[in-house]
């Protein structure tokens, strides 16, 4: 299996839609009159979907025929958990080279929509000793789903807590953190400086997850 492009408008899937209702999610969308099966995609939070430049990873993907959809009415998906859900749909023909997933331009074969926020619950302790000059400091996360690195950072700040990441000196976590709780390695900070936990882009992330204080 490869992936291939598009030459004809009429082998892209359109109207993607989706309906969720508890936990159950249902897909349907428009079939190209000549495609009679499809490659489904789903990605979670915390994974990214998968790359269409390469040739298909078919571990990650799910035959669905035009039969079945018809005796469906859609597709139908449990999702378990909270946060970003990614479906992609791949349209699937024969060439004269075999089997070939259809690669679409125009993201119509995609859709991204979130559950729910994941919660993301941490609590930063500080300890120092009467004469020193530093203290130390030990951050801990917990949260429902995994979550990358890239996601969160913490800000040091002296004089007074930073009131957002750009309010003081801004630190990115070098590992992921699992589902469950995180225990971080100690800091070192000055004796008067303070340290909080925030999102490295509020607007991306804040969308998937909430933090919330110990």
């Amino acid at each position: 299996m490869r992936f291939i492009d598009a030459d004809i408008s009429s082998l892209l899937i359109r109207g993607l839609t989706h309906q969720l209702d508890g936990d159950r999610c249902t897909l349907r969308w428009r079939w190209p009159e000549d495609i009679t099966a499809v490659y489904i995609e789903r990605s979670m939070a915390g994974e990214e979907p998968m790359p269409d430049t390469k040739r298909p990873d078919m571990s990650r993907l799910k035959l669905y025929t035009r039969n079945e959809y018809k005796a469906a009415n859609g597709y139908h998906d449990r999702i378990d958990g909270v946060g970003r859900v990614i479906y992609t749909i791949y349209a699937s023909t024969e060439t004269e080279d075999g089997p070939a997933l259809i690669r679409q331009h125009d993201g119509q074969n995609r859709k991204e929509f979130s559950t729910g926020k994941a919660k993301v619950w941490f609590s930063i302790r500080q300890k120092s000793g009467l004469f020193q000059k530093y203290k130390s400091v030990q951050i801990k996360v917990t949260t429902e789903i995994p979550i990358p690195k890239e996601a969160l950072c913490y800000v040091k700040k002296e004089g007074s807590y930073p009131a957002n990441k750009d309010d003081g000196t801004m630190y990115p976590f070098v590992t992921d953190f699992e589902a469950g709780r995180n225990v971080l390695p100690v800091i070192e900070v000055g004796k008067n400086d303070y340290v909080r936990l925030f999102f490295t882009d509020g607007k991306r992330y804040g969308q998937v997850y909430e933090l919330v204080p110990e």
